[in-house]
């Protein structure tokens, strides 16, 4: 009778391990699923519904970094934002069209048209500052439609068609620029890489010029205030997915890649932004 319940408890047993391992597969499986169906993309607060893919965010956030390092206000970065999606969709392309055969990059410059070389208006941070340089000799482009002002610096076949791109270029570049805090969220799949925070932080500076910034272990420590460090923030945000960062956390409140709720309260250190990265795929 013992032999017999030795076995029984064996068996149990067995079924209990095989139940167990069963529910972890389903719940791996359930996991994996989900993070498949997660659909990439960036949204920013007013923007009417409009969103961007992660390339396109990216792009975004580097045209506006431009015109807050050069001191320029939100709007030269509306106006750029609704430019480059008129012309290339806020993709940096290389090549262009029957209008402008050699045109190339983010605004589809023509170096036949005195923008640089090719090489140059396929760099990104040349064609942003190249538009910023022509916008600026603008007289009154703060107070000109968004698309009378873009038309004056591209001479385009279809000056009527940067308008509509209006609204979602606003939106982005307050956002990006710090004017709107917490005005940028993307949703993302957990990072297939390890992070490198010398890496966002070497990005960051090329992008927004020198801020003071420090890494440790795998965060990067901005010190910035106001609307400063909510550019330096968003502009983490928009760049997660490349840079494999997991958690950002900024004047009060943290976004966080995992949980996909946006920005939420958090207990932050006022003047200091911290950027995490992820150590290994998944984290």
């Amino acid at each position: 009778m013992a032999r017999r319940g030795s076995w029984r408890r064996r068996i149990v047993l067995l079924l209990t391990l095989a139940m167990v391992a069963g529910a972890i597969y389903t719940a791996v499986a359930f996991l994996q699923r989900s993070e498949t169906l997660v659909t990439e993309r960036c949204t920013a607060a007013g923007s009417g519904g409009d969103d961007l893919a992660t390339d396109q965010a990216a792009n975004a956030a580097l045209i506006t970094a431009v015109a807050v390092r050069r001191g320029l206000p939100a709007r030269a970065a509306s106006i750029a934002l609704a430019t480059s999606m008129q012309e290339s969709k806020l993709r940096n392309i290389g090549h262009g069209d029957q209008a402008g055969p050699d045109s190339r990059g983010l605004f589809q410059q023509r170096p036949s048209q005195g923008w640089g070389t090719t090489a140059q208006v396929m760099d990104p941070y040349h064609a942003s500052n190249a538009f910023y340089d022509a916008l600026v000799e603008i007289s009154g482009y703060q107070t000109l439609d968004i698309t009378d002002a873009a038309q004056q610096v591209q001479h385009s076949a279809f000056p009527g068609a940067y308008a509509r791109h209006e609204g979602l270029a606003r939106a982005f570049a307050s956002a990006l620029s710090g004017q709107t805090p917490a005005g940028l969220d993307c949703s993302l799949r957990s990072p297939d890489a390890a992070g490198d925070p010398a890496t966002v932080a070497e990005e960051m500076t090329a992008a927004l010029g020198v801020v003071p910034a420090s890494t440790d272990d795998r965060t990067v420590l901005v010190e910035a205030a106001g609307a400063q460090a909510w550019s330096v923030a968003q502009w983490a945000v928009a760049n997660a997915k490349a840079l494999s960062i997991t958690s950002v956390d900024v004047d009060g409140h943290s976004w966080n890649r995992q949980s996909r709720n946006g920005w939420q309260p958090a207990q932050v250190p006022a003047g200091l932004v911290r950027v995490t990265v992820a150590d290994a795929p998944g984290n």
